[in-house]
Order: structure tokens, then C-alpha cells, then sequence
């Protein structure tokens, strides 16, 4: 009979041990799934500033090409081109 409570004892203790592992992996699951979320988000921000770095080199270059005083109207297509695509991002914004 000793053995039997044993065995028991044991199995319990072993349960126990499971169910407080079980609740750690959670809460650290539950904390690491926070993490990823600000990281998503700190991630999007920084492909927002990316973006706007990209369109004031893009102005910058074409500010460049225009101090030559050449190609007037294709410095214009460009400067319009440009208008349009950020009224875009403003229009997608906005909704």
C-alpha cells in the first residue's frame, strides 16, 4: 500500500510541478507577444521615416538637377509626379 501512495505522491507532485510550468510559459508567452507588437509597431514607424527620407532625397536631387537650369520641363513632370504620389499618401490617410 506504501507503494501505491508513493507512486500517487509522486504523480502528484509531478502534476504540480507541470501546472506552475504551464502558467509560467504563459505569462512569458503573454509578455512576448506584447514585445512583438511594440516591435511590429517600431518597425512601421521606422518604414514611415524611411519613406520620408527617401522622398526628401528624391527632392534633393531633383533641387540638384534644377540648379543646372537644364531640362525645365522634365524638372517640372518630376516636382508634379512627386506632388501627386504624396496626395496620394495623404488621400490613403486621411481614410
Amino acid at each position: 500500500m506504501d507503494d501505491v501512495t508513493t507512486l500517487v505522491s509522486g504523480i502528484d507532485f509531478k502534476v504540480r510541478k507541470l501546472i506552475a510550468q504551464q502558467k509560467k510559459l504563459r505569462n512569458e508567452n503573454a509578455t512576448l507577444t506584447i514585445d512583438l507588437n511594440q516591435l511590429k509597431k517600431a518597425n512601421e514607424e521606422q518604414k514611415q521615416v524611411i519613406k520620408g527620407l527617401e522622398e526628401k532625397i528624391q527632392i534633393l536631387r531633383i533641387v540638384k538637377m534644377s540648379e543646372g537650369k537644364e531640362h525645365n520641363s522634365d524638372i517640372k513632370a518630376k516636382i508634379n509626379e512627386l506632388v501627386r504620389e504624396i496626395d496620394k499618401c495623404i488621400g490613403l490617410l486621411n481614410t
